[in-house]
């Protein structure tokens, strides 16, 4: 579980993006948004939930260094925002 949160943590973006993610983290609701981010029916757990997010993101940061039209900010943005979210649902590590 460590290596997941290492490697939000490690994410390299622009700031830009980063600043528009956690903005956006005041207003995430699991329930709602991750279903819709992941587009399924049922949310999964956090530790199961953020290697696909984490997967997600990778595309469309390749997507978006590419410069391809295909590419979309706002669901860039909503990736982002479920990975912080999901990633503070994650058990720390040292803490009991």
């Amino acid at each position: 579980m460590s290596d997941l949160l290492s490697l939000v943590s490690e994410l390299r973006r622009p700031r830009l993006l980063i600043r528009a993610a956690r903005a956006g983290l005041a207003e995430y609701n699991r329930n709602r948004d991750l279903k819709r981010v992941m587009r399924v029916a049922e949310a999964p757990a956090p530790e199961r939930a953020l290697p696909a997010l984490l997967a997600e993101e990778e595309r469309l940061e390749a997507t978006r260094q590419a410069g391809d039209a295909s590419y979309s900010f706002i669901r860039h943005i909503e990736v982002l925002i479920a990975m912080m979210a999901e990633a503070r649902l994650l058990p720390q590590p040292g803490r009991t």
